[in-house]
This record gives C-alpha cells, sequence and structure tokens, in this order.
C-alpha cells in the first residue's frame, strides 16, 4: 500500500480501497504456495505473467476453461466457511480442462463482495491457493471488486479461470473411440459445485438456515452443511498420470446437466455409452436429496454427479493398468459401462 494512497470521498461511497491493499497483503503468504516454474513476478502488478513450458513440444496448444461455483458460494455466506470454496473455483476450471489433456499452467480468481473484509478475502484465497497447490497450477493474480449497493455487505461472489498446455498431438480425439471400450468411474467427493438451488430449494435452506445445522443419521452423523461444502474434487494429477500410460480416449467432468448432458460431450456421433446404474456408488447425501424432495431418478442423474465426478473411456484391454495407475494416484476408481453402437450418445440401464 502507497502511503498517500486513501480516499475519504471513496470510502463514504461504500469502498475502502485500503481494504483491499491490506486483503492483498494478507493473502501473500497463501500465493506464495502456489508458485511453480513458470512464474516471472510478484502479485500487484496490472498483469500476471508467466513463462511457457514448451520444451519437448512440437506444437504447444493452450487450453483455457473459465468458471463459478454457483450458489454454493451461499452456503459458504450462511455458514460463514470461506476457506474451501475456493477449492470448488479452481476445481471447476482445471478438472475442464484436463479433459483435453492439458496440464494446468495457472490461476486468475475474481471476488466481487460487497464489502470487503480483508480476512474474510484472505480466507476466500487461502481455498484458491489449496486448490492451486492441488492442480499444480500458479495463483499468478486476481482481482477482489467492491460493490456497495450492488450486492449486501456479507455477500460476494467468486468466479475465475484456468490455462493449461498441451502438445497438439496429444490433445484427446475421441473419433478413434470404438465399440467395446469401457467407462471408468472416479469416485466425487459430494455435490462438488452443482445442483445447489435445487438443495437449497429441497432443504429449504433460504426460509429455514438452522436446517443446515441438523445432523442427519443418513450422512453418518454428519450436518447437511457438512456434506454441501465438501470440496469438488481435483483430478488433474491422476489423470495426468494415466495420460502417461494408458491410450485414454476421451473424458468427461460431471458437472451441471449431470450424466446425461456431460458424458455425451465425450463421445462421438453413432456410438454410445451404456451406463449400469446398479455399478454407479451413489453417494448418502444424493439419496438424501431424492427422498427429501421426492425427485425423480432422472432428474437427480441430470442435474447431479451421484457419485462419479469423472468418466474416462479406455481400451477394454487397458482397463486393468487404468485401474491400478488411478487408485495409485488415490483415486476411487471403477468400471461403470461400456461403448456400444447407437445415437443416443448415453444410455443409463
Amino acid at each position: 500500500m502507497h502511503p498517500q494512497s486513501k480516499s475519504d470521498s471513496y470510502a463514504a461511497a461504500g469502498v475502502d480501497i485500503t481494504a483491499g491493499y491490506k486483503a492483498v497483503e494478507l493473502m501473500k503468504k497463501h500465493i506464495a504456495r502456489t508458485k511453480n516454474a513458470g512464474c516471472l513476478d510478484d502479485v500487484g502488478g496490472f498483469g500476471g505473467c508467466f513463462g511457457l513450458p514448451v520444451a519437448g513440444m512440437e506444437e504447444p496448444v493452450l487450453v483455457s476453461g473459465t468458471d463459478g461455483c454457483g450458489t454454493k458460494v451461499k452456503l459458504a455466506i450462511l455458514t460463514d466457511k470461506h476457506d474451501t470454496i475456493g477449492i470448488d473455483a479452481v476445481a471447476m476450471c482445471v478438472n475442464d480442462i484436463i479433459c483435453c489433456g492439458a496440464k494446468p499452467l495457472f490461476f486468475l480468481d475474481y471476488i466481487a463482495c460487497g464489502k470487503n473484509i480483508p480476512e474474510k478475502i484472505a480466507s476466500i484465497v487461502s481455498g484458491v491457493a489449496e486448490g492451486c497447490v492441488q492442480s499444480g497450477a500458479a495463483l499468478i493474480g486476481g482481482e477482489t471488486a467492491e460493490h456497495p449497493g450492488m450486492m449486501p455487505p456479507e455477500d460476494y461472489d467468486l468466479a475465475g479461470f484456468a490455462v493449461g498446455i498441451v502438445d497438439k498431438k496429444k490433445i484427446l480425439d475421441n473419433t478413434r473411440m470404438a465399440e467395446g471400450d469401457v467407462v471408468i468411474a472416479l469416485a466425487s467427493t459430494g455435490i462438488h459445485s452443482n445442483g445447489f438451488s435445487l438443495c437449497r430449494k429441497v432443504f429449504d435452506i433460504d426460509n429455514n438456515p438452522p436446517s443446515l445445522y441438523e445432523a442427519k443419521e443418513e450422512l453418518g452423523g454428519k450436518t447437511i452443511a457438512e456434506a454441501l461444502l465438501v470440496p469438488t474434487k481435483i483430478y488433474v494429477k491422476s489423470i495426468l498420470a494415466l495420460l502417461e500410460k494408458v491410450d485414454v480416449k476421451g473424458i468427461s467432468h460431471i458437472t451441471g446437466g449431470g450424466f446425461y448432458e456431460n458424458i455425451p460431450r465425450s463421445i462421438p456421433d453413432g456410438l454410445c455409452a451404456e451406463i449400469d446404474k446398479a455399478s454407479v456408488k451413489i453417494l448418502p447425501i444424493f439419496d438424501l436429496i431424492a427422498k427429501t424432495g421426492n425427485i425423480p431418478e432422472r432428474d437427480m442423474f441430470n442435474t447431479y454427479n451421484m457419485g462419479v465426478g469423472m468418466s474416462v473411456v479406455v481400451p477394454a484391454n487397458e482397463v486393468e493398468t487404468a485401474l491400478s495407475i488411478l487408485k495409485e494416484n488415490g483415486e476411487e476408481a471403477y468400471v461403470i459401462g461400456k461403448i456400444i453402437a447407437g445415437e443416443e450418445k448415453v444410455i443409463l440401464k
């Protein structure tokens, strides 16, 4: 913070620029954890600089992804727990770009808030930094914008974007997918970052916030808040390990739209992923949502990941190798289906 930087008039209008400077100082220790070989400067400049690691690549291609955390942020605000929502923001971006085979390089975040409370902003960024560490990305910049009058003082929203790199010849190409290939599930940690508007309706959270703190036998004694706020799993390092040794033909990140929208995105025309519903290890939180809200099974599979955060298609003769590599890298991985001829792209049976 520059010693001359202070505006009483701006503060009277609801924006305290000195709070922004303090927030940056508080978050620097978290950002330092994410530094990697490509980082060129410190936080605080007008742009984040990064040196591209292109050695050994014939035709390097940048892959980018952007997202937020949806109304999961509302739960973070209601519970006053802000140190994990940043993991979700990073996960939603890096899990997308890894579907192309791209290794994440760096991430930038954007926080809009009604009032800049430096300690709260630093807590949010600590989660962003943790997500970056988990994915190997550097947090090279970001923005915190104070928006008095646009949102209540306690409110905020969080979004960001990631940039990764892949050699063009290694971009995943589903045109090689064929009948007989196998669909492997990578287990999710919970709801991740989709379907929270339905969660809030089902559990009547907006009208009855105390319901968040009810311990549920179905959840092993956890409260609804604890189950809903579990951070999104980041699959980057395990998928990168898999790509090194297995002929991966397609990857889907199971986010908004669930199985019916996301699995088809990695399936070429003329083929269909036939998913065995009975093989899906559905997490207790999804059973509780369906039961409490009387939600039809198809709607559940068309909204939530149901316990499968990512699906991977591999040749049948490489299934055991793939499962071994994924499990060695900390994933609960198992077969949920196969590729057949068909025009529907995905069938759950």
